[in-house]
């Protein structure tokens, strides 16, 4: 079986290496309202915290905490409000579960930087520092682990933002840029993320998850956030509730070419196909 492995690769989390060589689930926690999924679904501390225990039994390596949603016309918060949605929960979570490796997903700075001195270990953001001038800056004097996404435009007007001459090479562009700018700051742990769903109708979704591979050339671990997304349930005339088997499906696929890290509503589906593929290889 045709099965490639990912770009060898280590965090440093907190003075915690973790080692990518072998690839890893992120569960997604979102504390929000009107995330496509699971908004409004964890709406107090019992309700979060048996959730991300849930989570970490299971087998997640990352608890990815989001307070603002990022799905397509997304209505927009003040810096306040996200900051007031995700820094009790990552402060609950680490008294909690101390050794939980979190992440927060936001594409502000100042929400970055708070979250990190709360307890959180990565900065994980969808504009690629395009959305606030500040956030490149704020992670390379954290020197934290940043997850690098691909989006044009903003989660507004993303959807009309997917005409490229293109698409591979011109995502490899915007990452080799981007990375090649970090790296001269001293940011090294940089996760690259190609953005499914983000700026991308669903055919360039698939075309990304056949050539994933394409991206190890970055020599950078690649994630891969499919799970329940719109090129799943729209193309099998179901709803994202229902999308849980087509999820599992194409995270193998990303798997088999080379994802690192698999970003999840489900950890336990997304385990069990990292232990099986494990076995082919």
């Amino acid at each position: 079986m045709n099965t490639i492995s990912p770009v060898p690769f280590s965090l440093n989390l907190r003075a915690r290496v973790i080692d990518l060589s072998t690839p890893v689930v992120m569960g997604i926690l979102n504390v929000t309202p009107d995330s496509f999924y699971d908004g409004g679904k964890y709406k107090n501390e019992k309700e979060i915290l048996t959730q991300v225990e849930k989570m970490l039994l299971e087998g997640a390596l990352i608890i990815d905490v989001g307070g603002a949603s990022s799905r397509p016309n997304a209505e927009e918060i003040a810096v306040r409000e996200e900051l007031n949605r995700v820094l009790p929960v990552i402060r609950i979570i680490v008294k909690a579960f101390p050794e939980a490796n979190i992440s927060i997903d936001t594409y502000r700075a100042k929400v970055a930087e708070e979250a990190i001195f709360a307890g959180a270990a990565i900065i994980n953001d969808i504009s690629g520092g395009a959305l606030d001038e500040k956030m490149f800056e704020t992670v390379i004097k954290l020197n934290v682990p940043y997850i690098l996404m691909h989006m044009v435009g903003n989660p507004s007007n993303m959807a009309q933002n997917n005409h490229y001459n293109n698409l591979l090479s011109d995502i490899i562009d915007y990452f080799a840029r981007k990375l090649e700018f970090l790296t001269e700051k001293g940011l090294k742990d940089v996760i690259i993320d190609p953005g499914f769903g983000f700026s991308k109708n669903i055919a360039q979704n698939f075309q990304l998850l056949k050539n994933l591979s394409y991206f190890n050339r970055l020599n950078r671990p690649v994630l891969a956030g499919v799970s329940r997304k719109s090129m799943i349930y729209k193309t099998l005339g179901i709803s994202p509730e229902d999308a849980l088997n087509g999820t599992s499906v194409l995270n193998t696929v990303a798997l088999m070419n080379g994802a690192s890290v698999l970003r999840v509503h489900d950890v336990k589906e997304a385990v069990q196909a990292i232990k099986l593929l494990n076995k082919l290889k």
